[in-house]
Parts: structure tokens; C-alpha cells; sequence
């Protein structure tokens, strides 16, 4: 274990973009495992009898090597790719693994990290490097490299596929998904704040793993806003004060075109197939749009919605807004009771995972779609809409539609 400790202080002073990751995994000793292995939940497995025989700078570089599997999502990458081109077994784990090394080795040794022995390297089987493992995957059937790495197993952190060694994700010293995902955003952070210290892979994976995503949260409120702001909405006559056009009509006094402050009526999506986390995110976005209208709560009323809608709850009264359902999902209804009320809103917002049928006709109002992301698959005809697994039409042309999450 000294040893061992030992090479990853190296390995942190040599690579110190990459300190958060190397810290974040826990040793876990097994003499069943080949050398150095990781698992999707970022324990690390090491032989004894490997780290005894690798000189220290070489046992850094196997650090730094196997926690690039996890950085850079081999296991969720490699699964991907296995269920879109049908690829099953232990070969498959072993191309995987091998195009996964390709992928990282290209830049993670030189300056204090010697290449451990064994290593397997693009131009073996001379291929360019700096590609991607998909690249290597579609390009190269490594049939000449699998005979003799058939040693080679850098656990399920490489290709998602669980070994007899690891303790699952029940097992202590597991990172959850956000522990996982927020030492990937303090390395990426490390690696833009400094780019001249990573090699070229490094800056592309910060570049691209942590892309600032879609500012789902500002593009619902200004759906909101625009959709709250459109020609029509809001909009009534008053005498209070006359038309500048009854200048040309003596006698005759006309109204002047006024914009209220418009009424906004959400409608939540309480059935079965929406979680406890996606209906929290609701209310959250229920306050932001009071927001989006001026603060002003009297103006927004909220209608629970499984198989049948609920009453429209104005949020000026709803000290505690209890979100009713957990059946099926027609949000049908929910349209209908949003443009029964009165007075009638200006603007309709669902909150939904989609899996829902949509309105005929158009409402006669603005009407945004705010949408939980959710993986499509192929539907058959036998598929009923009170299936949580049901993937339905994407909701209509008309409605103004923004991803949430």
C-alpha cells in the first residue's frame, strides 16, 4: 500500500489536472485481479503481486491510466455502443477495452509517466491516434491483438461489463452519480483553467464533457415571457384612456388598447410515469414562472393532471400546493380545465414527460411545453399509453417546446 500511495503522489505531481480524479478512488486489494482494474463506481482493484514487480513511475502511470477509463466514461460508452451494434460476450469486452486504451494512451505518457510494458497502442495495428474508441471499434476488427491481451482486463470502469471481483453498487466506498459527476467537473474545470499543461485529448474531453449545457431554466421563462408578451395576450380595451384615433371621430369617444398583466395557468403532470425529483422540479419552475409574470402569484394558477384534471389552484392561495395523481396520463383533460376557467389564461404551461395524447385543435391561447427528458425506443402495437415505458408523438407544432434537464 506505501508503494502504491506512493506512485499516485507521483502521478499527482506530474499530471496535477487530474489530482481530484486519482484522490477519488478507493483501493480496494485483490489478489483475483490480473493488475490494476476500476469499476463504474470508482473503486480501484490492484493486485499485490502486480504492484510488487512495477517500478513506481510505471505504477503512476497505470493510475493515471485507469482513472481515465472513469473521466472519460468508457463504461457508459462502451455500452452504448454494444447495444446499438448488437455486440455481446467477452470478445466484445476485450475489443472494448482495448479500443478504450488506444483512446487514452496516446496521451497520457511521456514527461515523468514511462510507458508500463505491455501497453497496446494504436500504431500496433497502424491505425492513427487521437480517435475516439467508437472510431477504433468501427475501424479495426484488432483480431491481431486479441490473441495475445487476452491478460489485459481494466475492470467494468473500462467497458461497463461487471467483473467477478467487484462489490456492485450496494458495496461500500462507492461514489454516487453526482460524487462522479462533480470530480469530472473539477478536473475539466483544471484542465480549461489551465490548458497549456494537458495534451490535446485532455483539452478536447474538458471542452467537450463539461459544454455549458442548454439553459433549460432561461429558455422556459422566456418562453414564458414571450409567449406572456405576444400580440393578443394580455391585451384589453379601456375607456380610462381614449384612442388617439378619436381625434379623427368627434363625438365619438374609443377605447385604447391595453395590455393587462397576463394569466398564466400550469399545468402539472402528476401520473405514474412522472417521478418525485421531475414533480419537485415542477413546483420549482411553477415559482419562476410567478417570476416570469412579475412576481405576481395571483396571476398563475396550477391544475394537477393524471387521467382526469384537477381544479385550478390559484398560487396566491396555495400556501402548500399538494400535486395530486399517480395514475394514468391525459393531459387532454388538463387543457380542457386550464381554458375553463375564469378568467380564461393567456398562456398555458404543461409540465410533462410527454407520454401523454395532445390536443385536437390549438388552444386559443400561447402554450408552452415544458418536456422531462426521457429515452425513446421503438414501439410496438400492442404499447398502451398507461405503460410508464410508452413513448407517445412529440407534442404539437403549435406549442413552444423546452427540454428540462
Amino acid at each position: 500500500m506505501e508503494k502504491l500511495l506512493a506512485a499516485r503522489l507521483h502521478a499527482v505531481e506530474v499530471r496535477p489536472y487530474l489530482a481530484s480524479a486519482l484522490f477519488a478512488l478507493h483501493v480496494v486489494e485483490d489478489r483475483s485481479v490480473p493488475t490494476m482494474a476500476v469499476d463504474t463506481h470508482w473503486r480501484c482493484y490492484v493486485s499485490p503481486l502486480f504492484v510488487a514487480r512495477t517500478p513506481l513511475e510505471e505504477l503512476a502511470g497505470v493510475w493515471v491510466h485507469e482513472v481515465s477509463h472513469l473521466l472519460r466514461d468508457h463504461h457508459g460508452r462502451g455500452e452504448r455502443y454494444a447495444r446499438e451494434h448488437g455486440e455481446q460476450g467477452p470478445g466484445r469486452r476485450l475489443r472494448q477495452n482495448i479500443a478504450a486504451d488506444f483512446e487514452i494512451n496516446d496521451d497520457i505518457y511521456g514527461d515523468g509517466l514511462p510507458m508500463p510494458a505491455g501497453a497496446v497502442r494504436a500504431s500496433l495495428l497502424g491505425l492513427p491516434e487521437g480517435l475516439l474508441m467508437e472510431e477504433y471499434l468501427r475501424t479495426c476488427s484488432m483480431a491481431g491483438l486479441t490473441a495475445g491481451t487476452s491478460w489485459l482486463d481494466c475492470g467494468s470502469g473500462a467497458d461497463g461489463h461487471a467483473r467477478p471481483w467487484e462489490l456492485g453498487p450496494e458495496g461500500a466506498h462507492g461514489l454516487s452519480r453526482q460524487q462522479r459527476d462533480a470530480v469530472r467537473f473539477r478536473v475539466s474545470e483544471a484542465i480549461t483553467g489551465r490548458p497549456g499543461d494537458a495534451p490535446q485529448g485532455w483539452r478536447r474531453w474538458a471542452d467537450e464533457a463539461f459544454h455549458p449545457p442548454q439553459p433549460w431554466r432561461q429558455l422556459l421563462g422566456a418562453a414564458v415571457r414571450a409567449a406572456a408578451g405576444a400580440p393578443g395576450a394580455g391585451e384589453d380595451h379601456s375607456y380610462r384612456r381614449p384612442s388617439r384615433r378619436s381625434a379623427g371621430l368627434p363625438g365619438v369617444v374609443l377605447p385604447s388598447l391595453r395590455r393587462m398583466p397576463p394569466r398564466v395557468c400550469v399545468v402539472i403532470d402528476t401520473s405514474g410515469s412522472v417521478s418525485d425529483a421531475e414533480l419537485g422540479s415542477a413546483l420549482l419552475e411553477v415559482a419562476a414562472i410567478s417570476r416570469a409574470v412579475g412576481g405576481r402569484r395571483d396571476l398563475v394558477s396550477v391544475i394537477s393532471c393524471d387521467a382526469a384534471a384537477g381544479v385550478a389552484v390559484p398560487l396566491s392561495r396555495a400556501e402548500n400546493l399538494e400535486l395530486i395523481g399517480g395514475g394514468g396520463t391525459d393531459l387532454r383533460s388538463g387543457f380542457a380545465r386550464a381554458l375553463r376557467s375564469r378568467p380564461r389564461p393567456d398562456v398555458i404551461v404543461a409540465l410533462t414527460d410527454g407520454q401523454t395524447p395532445w390536443p385536437s385543435a390549438q388552444p386559443p391561447c400561447r402554450t408552452v411545453v415544458g418536456l422531462f427528458p426521457r429515452v425513446p425506443r421503438a414501439v410496438d402495437e400492442d404499447d398502451d399509453e398507461d405503460d410508464p415505458d410508452y413513448t407517445p408523438d412529440a407534442p404539437p407544432a403549435w406549442a413552444r417546446v423546452v427540454p428540462i434537464g
